[in-house]
């Protein structure tokens, strides 16, 4: 199994700022390479930034560049920055693509901004993949920035955060078709059980993650545990049974593609 997004962190070493009540104490601590690799059992990783920093990036990238499952990083940097083109530029191999915490900017058309669209597509130019991470609110902005982009790779985080918990439908899914309908997204399997938290049963969740997979087509999706977070919600073990459930219907080949292929593709980390 491949595991297109997970997080490491140390909170002790620095603030992550979204971590914001005791909901979020279960997350803090120490959760390292040894931590992930006992819970996870992965064949290869993408390892995802969830802070605003340089150095945070530096860190997984050292990561990926020592032993262990991790095949790239999907870092930050400041899209806005003039130098942005220089500094991707200057990045190793190991960084496969760039996220910003979008779902946290308050103004809602963040992706819009002219400057951020410059950093968007010298993101493209160096060969890298963009992660989006939104919600609802910014799902039309979201879809304009990738319209507007062709060139671009987008990967759609937690499949767009749909609203499992209140049993919301549209326009979510009107707008993960419209994604589809656009060649240049792939999509994640990934963080839906803390969108269904805190109480949920599969069948809560199976009918988003299998409108996904029949919208996209198995080769445009890939798995993610979002571990630790998915601890909030769910053990690893049960995030992983849960995908197997979604895409049990599938051949064989569709299920290597959701459990690796697609992500070792568009990422471009072979194996």
């Amino acid at each position: 199994m491949f595991d297109a997004h997970h997080h490491l962190w140390d909170t002790s070493v620095r603030d992550y700022t979204w971590m914001n009540g005791p909901w979020a104490d279960p997350l803090r601590g120490r959760f390292d390479l040894a931590r992930y690799t006992g819970a996870a059992r992965p064949d290869g990783s993408i390892v995802v930034q969830a802070l605003h920093s340089a150095e945070e990036t530096q860190e997984l990238l050292a990561v990926a560049e020592g032993p262990g499952p991790v095949a790239g990083v999907v870092g930050w940097t400041d899209l806005t920055a003039p130098d942005v083109r220089d500094t991707l530029r200057r990045m190793p191999e190991t960084l496969v693509g760039i996220r910003h915490q979008v779902q946290d900017e308050p103004d809602s058309a963040w992706l819009l901004r002219p400057e951020v669209r410059k950093g968007l597509a010298a993101v493209g130019e160096a060969g890298l993949v963009y992660d989006l991470l939104v919600t609802p609110r910014q799902a039309a902005s979201a879809l304009e920035a990738v319209r507007a982009l062709p060139g671009v790779a987008f990967v759609l985080d937690h499949a767009g955060k749909p609203g499992i918990a209140g049993g919301a439908w549209e326009p979510w899914a009107n707008w993960i078709g419209s994604l589809a309908a656009l060649p240049n997204v792939t999509v994640k399997l990934s963080g839906l059980v803390t969108e269904a938290a805190p109480r949920w049963k599969p069948d809560d969740v199976l009918p988003y993650a299998r409108y996904v997979l029949d919208t996209f087509g198995p080769g445009r999706v890939m798995y993610g545990s979002d571990w630790p977070v998915c601890t909030l919600a769910a053990s690893h073990d049960q995030v992983a049974e849960l995908a197997g459930a979604a895409v049990a219907g599938l051949t064989p080949g569709e299920r290597d593609e959701v459990f690796g292929g697609t992500a070792r593709r568009v990422y471009g980390v072979g194996g």
